[in-house]
């Protein structure tokens, strides 16, 4: 034991400096340290205090200033990847190291060491490096440095803190840019045709979800699916996917993009596969928009007129776009669009049996072919439903339908909704008899003709029952559009109260059959304001709920629990839940306390 008290100091230092000059580069004996640290394990008698007071302290305390030295000179010298390659080089070595030589138990102590001062000293230094640091590296896609990156970082307390908060700014800033690009493609392209501006909205929705798919991908292999970046992906889609584009809330962009995918003729040609996996990516997307309600608003729209005016391309993507919607966002988002799904299989069961009762009633007859297709009110958006005066020949054909549902069902009551409906009618012309393909609307003004040669905008609309707002859209696409049946006097291209309407009986054109489009109304209003009603029937309940179970309550908890349960649908407005809260007071569902009038009492 006194020897080893004598020369424990000069081993220690000799193995030292051995391991340095291993370090760099050197052939040592390895065998040899291994047997001299052996002697410090077994001088302990089974303990460790010889080996670790007297080599390990000064082995690890010499570590961590040598590669202080080294770090502070490649810091300046290397960029960031060289760097890491370094570092995990330096890392694989020590590991190294201990396996051959040093005991075991200094694994743990030498790597933190090393880490310590290879990259907890210089994190910052090293992740901001002008050209090569993590935002050099995600903007030029350097996905072997970003894997080592992480590995590296993730040795480190809260070593991956900012790298995931450089992933979130550069995402972010990307994904802003699209919306930037997106945004001047719009309003250079507003003054040209509209459909223009809803493909440069499509072409946006696309990069968008190619992001996402890239983005994605890095979260997946580079950063090895850890939860930090995930929340950081997250965040930063949140930041620009709530942006709109062009006038259009991003809830509207994804129902269009839907909407061109799954109509029959839309813009993208795709396979099965990318549809469904389009689909996929949209429903990805939806996640991060806080107006859900809107896009299901302005998705249920769009899906009524490709269900009702037989666009849709494939009923097996409905069904799976909705199953995908149903699994993101509960059942209660996507129950009335099933609804609609399914009645249409219904209308078309119902049609069949018309049909077959018109068969087997002849005499019954309209005389003309009629097809109906019966809806159940509350899966469907809802249209205004006008009392338009039906020409004679369709007043029978109403008639008909009436007389055979009531053979069906006795408790039901039909409301037509002339405003969905189609004609196809036959004119007349000098130079030819043609098919026009028209509206109900067009085709019930079009039949005044057949018995006036001559009528004014005031006797049209009259006899007709309609809007002014509807019988000018209706008369300039019949006398002002491309397809002129009628001629208007004076011929200018604006409708006004005091014009007068002819037939057109020199009217023609080379094809046989015409569609004449009546230009759709605006729905985005509408849609606007329906969903903020339904916003505000939401709240209520939502404040009747919390009340309920909780009998008394303060304003602030108020807001907060009512702002959490209705968050995965929308983001309620302060203001907009602070208007409810009176409205229920007047309405004595709750009651001020008296003491305090931040606090609320439910009244039962």
């Amino acid at each position: 034991m006194y020897v080893y008290q004598e020369i424990n100091g000069k081993v220690r230092d000799a193995v030292i400096c051995l391991t340095d000059r291993e370090r760099e580069g050197e052939q040592i004996d390895r065998a040899l340290l291994k047997n001299v640290l052996d002697i410090f394990v077994e001088i302990g008698m089974g303990k460790m205090d010889c080996y670790e007071n007297d080599f390990e302290a000064a082995m690890l305390h010499d570590t961590a200033a040598y590669y202080s030295r080294k770090a502070s000179n490649w810091i300046l010298e290397d960029s960031c990847p060289d760097y890491m390659i370094k570092a995990e080089d330096c890392l694989r070595k020590e590991k190294d190291r201990v396996s051959h030589y040093l005991h075991s138990s200094s694994e743990q102590k030498l790597l933190e060491k090393v880490q310590h001062e290879l990259l907890s000293v210089y994190a910052n230094q090293l992740l901001e490096k002008e050209q090569s640091g993590c935002h050099a590296l995600l903007r030029d896609d350097k996905v072997d440095d970003l894997s080592r990156m992480y590995r590296l970082f993730s040795r480190i307390p809260r070593g991956l803190d900012p790298v995931s908060q450089i992933f979130k700014q550069h995402v972010t800033a990307e994904g802003t840019t699209l919306v930037k690009q997106a945004e001047d493609a719009a309003s250079n392209k507003k003054a040209e045709k509209r459909d223009i501006v809803g493909l440069q909205e499509q072409v946006f929705v696309r990069k968008v979800i190619e992001l996402h798919d890239k983005y994605l991908a890095y979260v997946n292999d580079c950063f090895m699916n850890h939860t930090l970046f995930h929340k950081a992906l997250k965040e930063a889609f949140e930041v620009f996917c709530n942006k709109g584009v062009g006038g259009s809330s991003s809830a509207e962009l994804l129902a269009t993009f839907c909407d061109n995918i799954l109509k029959k003729g839309g813009s993208e040609k795709l396979s099965d596969e990318a549809i469904e996996e389009t689909l996929e990516n949209v429903v990805k997307l939806l996640a991060y928009i806080s107006d859900k309600d809107l896009f299901a608003e302005f998705y249920r729209k769009k899906l009524a007129r490709r269900l009702l005016f037989d666009k849709s391309a494939n009923d097996d993507h409905e069904r799976s776009i909705l199953t995908k919607l149903k699994q993101q966002c509960g059942g209660q988002f996507t129950s009335k669009m099933e609804g609609m799904v399914t009645d249409l299989t219904l209308a078309r069961e119902n049609q069949a049996s018309f049909e077959e009762y018109m068969a087997n009633n002849p005499h019954a007859g309209p005389g003309i072919d009629l097809t109906v297709t019966v809806l159940t009110t509350g899966f469907w958006p809802s249209y205004k439903s006008f009392d338009l005066n039906l020409p004679a020949e369709m007043v029978k054909c109403v008639e008909v339908f009436r007389e055979f549902y009531q053979t069906k069902t006795k408790h039901r009551k039909l409301t037509w909704i002339y405003s969905l409906g189609t004609c196809n009618i036959i004119g007349k012309f000098e130079p030819k008899t043609m098919e026009l393909i028209v509206t109900t609307y067009q085709a019930s003004a079009l039949l005044l003709f057949n018995t006036s040669d001559k009528l004014s905008y005031s006797e049209i609309m009259n006899q007709l029952n309609l809007t002014d707002e509807d019988i000018v859209r209706l008369l300039h696409s019949l006398s002002c559009a491309k397809y002129k049946i009628l001629n208007k006097v004076p011929n200018t291209k604006t409708i006004s109260p005091t014009d007068y309407f002819e037939f057109n009986s020199m009217f023609t054109d080379k094809l046989r059959r015409i569609k004449i489009p009546l230009p759709p109304v605006d729905e985005k209003k509408k849609v606007i304001e329906d969903v903020d009603k339904d916003r505000r029937y939401a709240i209520d309940a939502s404040i009747v709920r919390i009340m309920k179970s909780r009998k008394v309550l303060g304003y602030q908890q108020l807001v907060m629990e009512c702002v959490e349960q209705l968050g995965r649908m929308f983001k309620p407005d302060f203001k907009v839940i602070k208007k409810r809260i009176e409205d229920l007071i007047t309405r004595d569902y709750l009651e001020r306390d008296k003491d305090n009038q931040n606090m609320f009492r439910y009244l039962a």
